[in-house]
């Protein structure tokens, strides 16, 4: 029996464990955390990468959560719509729905598709090699193939490619929050103004995710980070400023991309998957669904990780500069841009919704091999 480590147990190295135990392998998943934490927040679990899911067999306890529903779209400041869409018409046209989660839940559902004994916790990877070898706590592990799944400051990225830039700070940081559904409608939006983001999800549990993006200086803090959000975002619309000062925590995080895409995704026996191979700006909501799309395509590659790197490299490098082009887009910090783009935007959108659901037919329409 063929034997893979992966080295981390985020959304896409226990999707590649997954993927690789459904063909047959011997899988043994290095977690240096401990125990399998609820960190991070909400995410979208978007078409594409559910196709993926419901291959693996975990789709079917996703999909019993409440997938986005109703209006939907980009509003102004003041509550104005920039552009309206709806969540049905969507699933109509993808054939999936969008199904917002906590990263926890969607940790979870994947960890427990596992085979009993996969999941190594506390361990860390010191060391590897191309042609296999992983060095843990004094431990060395044979493979026949190692899936580098260790994040956006991947050590085994910088040792496969130590001239590579690695991650940039994108000038902006992010906040989110997870705070109790306060009653009423809630509709999944991003509101847009002044260089800043804020949106909101229901997720399937019924808590509102909300998530924000402003420019600042790397590594900055605020003594109150809940102060701080309700500073820039206190006087915009409702349910904004109530939703904020609901929280209990705050999770603050710089956003950092690999600017640079990757010459190739493996060297020897070494993949490298997720945000290790092309971390991504948020703003497609794509960075977890391509480790995903990540997983099962390496799961079919593993006698030739050349086609695993021809078929990832250019996909997800499309994608991330998507998402960048979002990011500038709603980042748009001057009053005649702004209203430029937004009556671009509500001209569009009166052409027919479809236009707008178009745009993301690249993305949300591709399906995983057989």
């Amino acid at each position: 029996m063929s034997r893979a480590v992966v080295i981390g147990a985020g959304v896409g190295g226990l999707t590649a464990g997954l993927a690789l135990q459904r063909r047959g392998w011997d899988v043994t998943i290095l977690e240096r955390a401990p125990k399998l934490e609820a960190v991070g927040a909400g995410l979208a679990v978007q078409p594409n990468a559910l196709r993926v899911l419901d291959l693996l067999g975990v789709g079917a306890r996703l999909r019993e959560l409440a997938g986005l529903q109703g209006a939907a779209g980009i509003q102004r400041p003041d509550g104005g719509w920039i552009s309206r869409t709806d969540a049905d018409r969507a699933t109509e046209r993808f054939g999936e729905p969008v199904i917002v989660v906590h990263r926890a839940t969607l940790v979870d559902t994947l960890a427990e598709g596992l085979a009993p004994g996969t999941l190594r916790l506390g361990l860390t990877a010191s060391d590897v090699d191309p042609d296999g070898r992983v060095v843990t706590d004094g431990e060395t592990l044979a493979a026949d193939l190692v899936v580098a799944a260790d994040g956006l400051h991947s050590t085994v990225r910088g040792k496969l490619f130590p001239d590579h830039p690695g991650p940039v700070y994108t000038g902006v940081t992010s906040w989110r929050i997870v705070v109790p559904h306060p009653g009423g409608t809630v509709m999944p939006t991003e509101t847009w103004g002044s260089g800043k983001i804020l949106g909101t999800a229901v997720l399937g549990d019924g808590r509102i995710y909300c998530y924000a993006t402003a420019p600042a200086e790397a590594g900055g803090r605020a003594d109150d980070e809940q102060a701080e959000l309700l500073r820039l975002f206190g006087d915009w619309h409702e349910p904004i400023p109530t939703l904020i000062r609901a929280a209990t925590s705050v999770t603050r995080t710089d956003i950092r991309c690999l600017d640079e895409p990757l010459p190739r995704f493996h060297e020897g026996r070494i993949a490298l998957l997720g945000d290790a191979a092309h971390a991504m700006t948020p703003n497609l909501g794509q960075g977890a669904c391509q480790a995903i799309e990540d997983a099962i395509v390496l799961a079919g590659c593993t006698d030739d990780l050349n086609r695993y790197s021809a078929e990832r490299v250019p996909r997800t490098s499309e994608v991330a500069r998507a998402s960048r082009r979002v990011g500038r887009m709603a980042g748009l910090d001057h009053p005649v841009a702004e209203w430029l783009r937004n009556t671009g935007m509500r001209l569009v959108g009166k052409l027919g919704p479809d236009l707008v659901l178009r745009q993301m037919d690249p993305v949300l329409t591709w399906h995983p091999p057989t």
